[in-house]
């Protein structure tokens, strides 16, 4: 990442979230501070219940906090909005549209208004060639595998042009090596669109791997930030480069230290 970016870009200030079930008042997250830079690759990590889709979903403006507020470019998140797109585990596609068609939507709902069924057609088909799939544009979700309909809300929310690429999870339900292939995609996608990206993830090794920054979260209830790791390895990076990497080692036992030493009592109790 390059440092001369504002480390302000998007912020997370003083935010607490309390949710009421049936058994009274439950405190989610607490004083949650946090600054991402402009461009910056964030990645939220932490054993189940510790928040990290509820901090997620408050960044997207899906959910409002009890406290706190949370700014993207100086201007206060109050809601859903184009230059925030979410990639969700679950893919979403609407099976009976091609790719082309849930790409299409995404990009007619943003830009529509102001631009010409050409340009949109444009923005479409631009959106499928950055995750290689041109050539599956008009099979349906049903046609195509787990991986490749990841790819297509991937493109589907790039085709939005959002400041802010918000995902949860979207490698979690496939296979490791599909897993992989896609980790190494996105790697090539940031790196082509200097997106600014927040993912939740359970996985040490992706977090390492694609992160310049890992928030890690301490056990809920009343959940906060525990720590902040920046990881220093230069891109582009390559999985395989980075296996026998010091820095890239010492980066993981650091995220191994937090989550199964100091807030390994989760585990145990399961």
């Amino acid at each position: 990442m390059n440092a001369s970016l504002s480390t302000k870009y998007l912020e997370i200030q003083g935010v607490e979230q309390t949710f009421k079930t049936a058994k009274g008042l439950f405190p989610a997250l607490q004083g949650i501070h946090l600054q991402i830079a402009k461009g910056e690759f964030v990645s939220l990590i932490g054993h189940s219940g510790c928040g990290k889709s509820t901090l997620l979903n408050l960044i997207a403006g899906l959910t409002t906090p009890t406290a706190g507020a949370l700014l993207c470019a100086n201007k206060e998140i109050k809601g859903p909005g184009p230059e925030r797109a979410l990639v969700f585990q679950n893919h979403s596609l609407l099976p009976w549209l091609t790719c082309w068609g849930n790409v299409h939507l995404a990009v007619e709902r943003v830009f529509g208004a102001k631009e010409s069924k050409a340009q949109l057609k444009a923005r479409t088909d631009a959106a499928l060639e950055l995750v290689g799939l041109g050539h599956a544009a008009q099979k349906r979700p049903g046609e195509i595998s787990g991986g490749m309909k990841q790819r297509v809300g991937i493109a589907r929310a790039l085709s939005m042009e959002p400041q802010v690429l918000l995902m949860d999870e979207p490698f979690g339900a496939l296979d490791a090596l599909t897993r992989a292939k896609l980790q190494d995609e996105l790697l090539e996608i940031v790196a082509r669109t200097h997106s600014t990206v927040v993912m939740v993830t359970h996985d040490v090794d992706e977090a390492v791997l694609l992160s310049d920054k890992i928030v890690m979260m301490t056990n809920g209830p009343a959940a906060t930030i525990g720590e902040v790791l920046h990881v220093p390895l230069a891109r582009p990076r390559q999985r395989v480069a980075l296996a026998e990497d010091r820095e890239y080692q010492r980066c993981r036992k650091a995220v191994i230290d937090f989550l199964y030493t100091r807030q390994g009592h989760v585990e145990k109790a399961a």
